[in-house]
This record gives C-alpha cells, sequence and structure tokens, in this order.
C-alpha cells in the first residue's frame, strides 16, 4: 500500500517542524468564514494606504491583548493578539475589481471573488508606528451576519514592545478607532509555571563551597563580569541584610540560612534565591545552639500580680519546651504543670536579624520560680538555668528612680552653667575696663554705620567696635558685614529694613565721624552733595568709599528723626582719637545727637546703649588702652582684614559674628 504524493510532503514537512519546530513564527493570521487566501505581510503606512482600505472594508471594532507565547522547550516571548471585526462592503469591492475592464467583462469579474485588505498599526510612547497589512479573498456566498467578519493577526516579538509597555493598536483606515493594551510586569510573568522558560526571570546562578580549613563558606558565581549584589537572610521570609563579601564565616551559617543574588545594573533585575544549608541539619546546627540566648524578666498583670516573662532569641525558629523552676544550689527543681511549646506563629525577627519569641509564666511564685529551663528538639540536652539577677529582684522601682534623678541632677548643672558662663564672663571684662556696666540684654540692637573714608584704618576700628559690642550681649548689624544685601536691596531700603527690626528689639543707630565723615554731611546739609560726589579738589573724578551711600542715606533718617523730635532717642555719634576729627563745631544737622569719644568713654557708650547713660556730647582726647590693644586687636584681627580684601574686590565677606 502506497501513500498519496501529498501525505509523503506533509510527512517531511511535519518531520522538518520537529526539528526546527523550537522557532515561532513571527506573525500569523486567522481569518473567519467568508474569508480565504488570508496572508499578512509588513506594511509601510503611506496616505494611499489610508483611501484604498476605506473604500472597502471598514473596521467596526479592534480588540488587542499581549500574552505569553510558549512552544516546547523553546523559550516564551510576548505576542501581540488583535482581534479585528470588519465589514465588508461587497459593492466597493467589486466596483475596484471591475475598474479596467470593458463592459463586456463585467459581468465575468462580479461572479469572480473579490479581493479586499485591512491594515493594522501598533506604536509604544517612544518608537514609530508598526503596520501589518491583511489581505484576503472575499466569498460573498458564504459571509454571514450581514457581510461581517473576523481576523486574528497574531504577532510574535512585537518591535519595542516589552514587559509593562504601553501600546496603542489602530486602524490605518480609521485613526480614531483606537485602543490601549498593557503588556504584563515581569513580576506577574516570573510568577507562572512557564517562568522557567523565560529569561528574564532567572537572576544570576551561585554556588557555596564549605572551607573548613579556612573556617568559612565561599561563595561562587559562574560568570566573568562583575560581582552580583548579595544579601543574606534566615528563613526565606526573614529580613535580607546586604552582604558585600564573597566568604561567610561557619560560625554564622545556619540550616535556615538563604541567600538572594541578583545584578543591580539590570533594567529589572530578579533574584535568584537558595537556602544551599538546608540538607546538612547536623552540620550547621550547632551554630543555631551556640547563639541561642534567653532572658528573663518581672512584668505587672492586670490585677496587680507579678509574671514572670521570658524572652528566646535564636538564629532560627526552634522546636522545644520552656518552664519554669525553682533554684536550689546547683540544681533546678522544675515547677510542675507550667510547661509551654516553642511554636512557629510565636517567633517574630527583629531589627539584629534574630528569631525571637516572648512568653510569659501568669499565676506563679515569682521569688520561688524565678528562672527557667528550655529543652530544644534534638539537641540531646537541656538548657539553663537562666534566672534573674538577684540586684533586680530588690527594689527595682527604687534603683529607677535613683538613675532617673541623678541623670536630671546632671543635667541640671549643665544647663545653669552653660547659661551663666557668658554672663559671668561679660561681667568679669566690664569689672576689668572700669567698672560694672549692665550687660546688653539679647536682641537688644545696635546698627553700627561707617564713614565714607576710603581707609582701612577706619574700616578696621569700625569692625573692632562692632565686635566689642557684639561681645557685651547687643544685637550687632554693620554695613560692613552687609555689602551682599545693600547691593541687592539699595542702601536707603536697607537702612530702612534695619530700623524696621530695631523698632520690634530696641536699640539704636550708632554713626562713625571723622573727618570726612563731617565734611560730608556739611556738604549734604548745603545741598551741594551731587556736586562734591562727582569731582574732587582737582575736578578729577573722586573714589568714593563702598559705604559713602549708607552714610548719605543715614542723613536723610537723621532729619525726619529731627522734624518728629525723635532724632537722640535713635541716633549716637562715636569718634576715635586714632582718627580725629577737624576743631570746629558739628554740622547743624547732627548738633543734639550724644557723642562719644572712644575708647575713653566706652562705659559711657555701653550705659547709653543700655539705656541708662545721659547721653554725654562732649570733645575730649583719647587713644586706645595698651591692654585694649593688646586683647581686642588681636581677636578682631581675622575679622577685620576681610572688609579690606571686601572693599578692594567688591565681594562679600562672611558674615560676623
Amino acid at each position: 500500500m502506497f501513500l498519496p504524493v501529498q501525505s509523503i510532503w506533509c510527512i517531511v514537512l511535519t518531520l522538518c517542524m520537529s526539528v526546527y519546530g523550537l522557532e515561532i513564527p513571527e506573525y500569523e493570521v486567522i481569518c473567519s468564514q467568508g474569508l480565504s487566501d488570508c496572508t499578512i505581510m509588513s506594511h509601510v503606512l503611506m496616505t494611499q494606504t489610508v483611501a484604498e482600505d476605506n473604500n472597502a472594508v471598514y473596521v467596526q471594532k479592534l480588540t488587542p491583548s499581549i500574552k505569553l507565547c510558549c512552544r516546547d522547550s523553546a523559550p516564551c516571548t510576548l505576542c501581540l493578539m488583535i482581534d479585528i471585526e470588519i465589514n465588508i462592503h461587497l459593492d466597493k469591492v467589486n466596483e475596484d475589481e471591475s475598474s479596467g475592464y470593458g463592459e463586456e467583462d463585467y459581468s465575468e469579474v462580479t461572479e469572480r471573488n473579490p479581493k479586499a485588505s485591512v491594515t493594522v498599526c501598533y506604536s509604544v510612547p517612544t518608537m514609530m508606528p508598526t503596520c501589518k497589512k491583511v489581505e484576503f479573498t472575499v466569498n460573498h456566498t458564504a459571509l454571514t451576519l450581514q457581510n461581517q467578519a473576523k481576523i486574528i493577526v497574531k504577532i510574535t516579538k512585537p518591535a519595542g514592545i516589552s514587559f509593562s509597555s504601553h501600546v496603542i493598536v489602530h486602524s490605518s483606515a480609521q485613526p480614531k478607532l483606537l485602543q490601549k493594551v498593557d503588556a504584563p510586569s515581569l513580576d506577574e510573568v516570573c510568577v507562572q509555571e512557564q517562568k522557567e522558560h523565560v529569561k528574564e526571570c532567572h537572576g544570576p546562578s551561585f554556588s557555596c563551597v564549605v572551607d573548613q580549613k579556612m573556617n568559612w563558606v565561599e561563595l561562587q558565581f559562574g560568570r566573568n563580569k562583575s560581582l552580583p549584589f548579595v544579601c543574606v537572610q534566615y528563613e526565606k521570609n526573614g529580613i535580607c541584610q546586604s552582604w558585600n563579601r564573597t566568604t561567610i564565616p561557619l560560625h554564622s551559617v545556619t540550616p535556615c540560612m538563604c541567600l538572594q543574588v541578583w545584578d543591580e545594573d539590570d533594567q529589572r533585575p530578579m533574584r535568584t534565591q537558595s537556602c544551599p544549608f538546608i540538607n546538612n541539619t547536623d552540620f550547621f546546627q550547632r551554630s543555631v545552639w551556640q547563639n541561642v540566648s534567653v532572658c528573663v524578666s518581672l512584668g505587672p498583670m492586670n490585677n496587680y500580680h507579678t509574671m514572670l516573662s521570658w524572652n528566646l532569641s535564636a538564629p532560627c525558629r526552634l522546636e522545644g519546651e520552656v518552664w519554669p523552676c525553682q533554684k536550689e544550689n546547683s540544681y533546678c527543681r522544675e515547677v510542675k504543670g507550667f510547661r509551654q511549646q516553642l511554636e512557629n506563629g510565636t517567633w517574630r525577627q527583629n531589627s539584629k536579624g534574630q528569631w525571637e519569641t516572648i512568653r510569659v509564666f501568669e499565676d506563679i511564685h515569682v521569688q520561688l520560680s524565678a528562672c527557667v529551663m528550655v529543652e530544644l528538639k534534638g539537641m540531646g540536652r537541656v538548657l539553663g538555668p537562666f534566672c534573674l539577677k538577684n540586684s533586680l529582684l530588690a527594689d527595682r522601682s527604687q534603683w529607677i528612680l535613683l538613675v532617673v534623678g541623678v541623670m536630671l541632677l546632671v543635667c541640671l548643672t549643665v544647663l545653669i552653667f552653660y547659661l551663666l558662663h557668658d554672663f559671668v564672663k561679660k561681667w568679669a571684662w566690664s569689672w576689668h575696663h572700669g567698672g560694672f556696666v549692665k550687660i546688653g540684654r539679647n536682641g537688644h540692637m545696635v546698627v553700627l554705620l561707617s564713614p565714607p573714608d576710603v581707609d582701612d584704618g577706619v574700616s578696621e576700628s569700625v569692625c573692632r567696635l562692632g565686635s566689642q559690642l557684639f561681645n557685651q550681649g547687643f544685637r550687632v548689624s554693620v554695613d560692613q558685614w552687609s555689602r551682599k544685601e545693600q547691593c541687592t536691596m539699595g542702601p536707603l531700603p536697607w537702612l530702612h529694613s534695619q530700623l524696621l527690626e530695631m523698632k520690634s528689639l530696641g536699640g539704636r543707630i550708632v554713626l562713625v565721624l571723622t573727618p570726612k565723615a563731617l565734611e560730608r554731611a556739611e556738604e549734604w546739609t548745603h545741598g551741594n552733595e551731587a556736586v562734591s560726589k562727582m569731582k574732587g579738589d582737582n575736578g578729577l573724578p573722586q573714589i568714593c568709599s563702598p559705604y559713602s551711600d549708607v552714610f548719605t542715606a543715614s542723613l536723610f533718617l537723621i532729619q525726619a528723626a529731627k522734624q518728629l523730635g525723635i532724632a537722640g532717642e535713635r541716633f549716637l555719634l562715636v569718634e576715635f582719637d586714632s582718627h580725629p576729627s577737624i576743631d570746629k563745631r558739628l554740622p547743624e544737622l547732627l548738633q543734639g545727637l550724644p557723642l562719644f569719644q572712644l575708647p575713653s568713654q566706652i562705659q559711657a557708650l555701653l550705659s547709653e546703649l543700655t539705656g541708662r547713660g545721659s547721653g554725654r556730647r562732649t570733645w575730649t582726647s583719647w587713644k586706645w588702652s595698651a591692654k585694649t590693644k593688646e586683647g581686642k586687636d588681636k581677636q578682631m584681627a581675622s575679622q577685620c582684614k576681610y572688609v579690606a580684601v571686601e572693599r578692594n574686590l567688591g565681594t562679600t565677606p562672611l558674615k560676623f559674628p
């Protein structure tokens, strides 16, 4: 009996598919009844394609889905399935087919089954649309449901689509008819039965080699690339703690130890979890028993009785029994009827990675039964006794109160010393420099303004005075320490902001006088300030101090305060003996303001700033004392040198203090 030729070809084709059947076709198409000769091909979307599809086929509905496609032992891949419901216009199909024929051939064309096509496209947000065109022959006699048909398109490994991708599917003939579908995530896929055939679900492989001579377990990874990330956990559901070495000491290895390994550089790293020591219980169980610890404590009950609480911790959850006992010399006699079982449901893991269980013995005489014994399954001996310390049994509450009292006393002593340290230091300094002066209150504000001198010596003296006032407890604002704010806001707005702050805190504005400052005040009084700014004595442009504008702005404020009769309450004048002024009376604008010469009248100035002075307005000669220069010059030199750098470079120094 011989097989027909067609059967032989089918057998050959089947054998070939069995050899090469591991490859999944790139795309497939299935057509419903009434459609035949269905073929699918890649297609480039163009304008004429839209017109062609619209003439013959109308897409009524698109139903896309993405699933995992697996075949035998071949690697699984993602597949895009598109169910297309179409409505075929037979008259348009016949019209397209009959175009180009004569009138005598039209009847022959209508008897033939016409050709039609439909094009669907899919895209992801980062790629251009990919289109597939399905061509088919329409058998109008076999069509059912009023010229409706269905087409199923299956696309394997769709371009640009990966796990968790957002995909848009639409028809080229009806662009507004689109559907969105999400690819399954890797977490969803890797819990399915086919996860073994999904390459992305496989984490790095590793093995453990026990080296008793080196007393460690070595982790070996089967690849040459960089080492993966590793974490160690006790029990599969335990906390995984990071491990950055390739060896693990033997004393910390237990049968319940598990390892997780993953590649952090992967886009979606999958972890390989393994518990390689679970079958070596006899060898590694001793590491568990050596790390068992038991704590015993007392606790109150709702009925005001005392209960005995015990806490057992170990690297792994254990089985066994715990019971209370009464210690008699070296022997601990069991208290009958109080044995408790170690159960899995009572264990929890603490922050150190140890498993622990906490239980209590109620309605038991604690003074006689202050110890517990532990028997672990498979250990072969009893652990204990574990007892309360005698010091804890006697007056524990009194010991706690004593410790709390000592801690409060120490804290109070440190706080008092901290609060009085600065006060005593400032009082001693004040007494050493001429008698006791009331120390400036915290928040009492002094705004110190520099004269319009281009002189490093003047700037340094102003800086020292500001630092000295700050050391006396005043809240000091010096124009030399606020160059950035002045450049941002402008001199007059900056000065107004200081006045607003001074109103809420209380304080005074102090102007430093020099011959240049008196000359500027005189010129401002006579209204020729603009001319003096433009020219010097020889008609050339004059170099101005960076604090000239702030000084000029203060003259406006003094004039406004004089009109209100409060200038003496807000402004003070000081003069340094190292920069004597011209021997003449004060300009009219500055007359009536308290004037102090430094350092001889430093105590009077401090008294005036604290609200206790009389506002002396005398002109006497004075010089810095030797002790003042030796002490304060050294203290302020490191701060004042930044002021000269600021003026030369136009930058803002670090704000002091």
